[in-house]
């Protein structure tokens, strides 16, 4: 498809990365900024596409909101929002309503892990590390795995 010696404009690279998946612009700067020959060329070409809406912050958040929710719990996927280049209230905004749902996700994923209460100290200990380094907060880690029995 590419023929030897062709390079695609920062604007070609840009739809090409937006094509698979919403991107922050930070995270497309990031990418990108290896690429820009010219100063300022890649701030234009972004420019232009958030004008045409090809890039959205708020669509990035809810994607990956989306995509990640079901299996992490509220702070993993703040550090991923962080990790894109995401804040500010549309973040807050998200994250509150994460945390609202954050029990019935971490029972879900307790769930599909491990279906059982533990037997054991060691076992437990494992359900408990399990949801905590998937991002659930300790208190709803703690709920989950002591009230096991009482939703299975």
């Amino acid at each position: 498809m590419n023929t030897p010696g062709f390079q695609p404009s920062l604007k070609g690279r840009a739809l090409r990365l937006l094509s698979q998946r919403e991107h922050s612009r930070s995270e497309l700067e990031r990418k990108l900024a290896p690429h820009e020959e010219v100063p300022g060329e890649l701030a234009k070409a972004l420019d232009e596409l958030q004008g045409r809406d090809f890039i959205n912050d708020g669509r990035a958040i809810e994607s990956v909101v989306h995509r990640r929710s079901g299996k992490l719990g509220a702070a993993r996927v703040q550090q991923e929002l962080a990790a894109k280049g995401l804040t500010g209230e549309a973040v807050a905004e998200a994250m509150a309503h994460l945390r609202d749902t954050e029990v019935e996700r971490a029972r879900e994923v307790w769930r599909k892990k491990f279906g059982e209460r533990a037997s054991d100290a060691n076992a437990r200990a494992k359900q408990i590390r399990f949801l905590m380094t998937r991002g659930f907060n300790p208190e709803v880690v703690r709920k989950v795995v002591q009230g096991a029995d009482e939703d299975c």
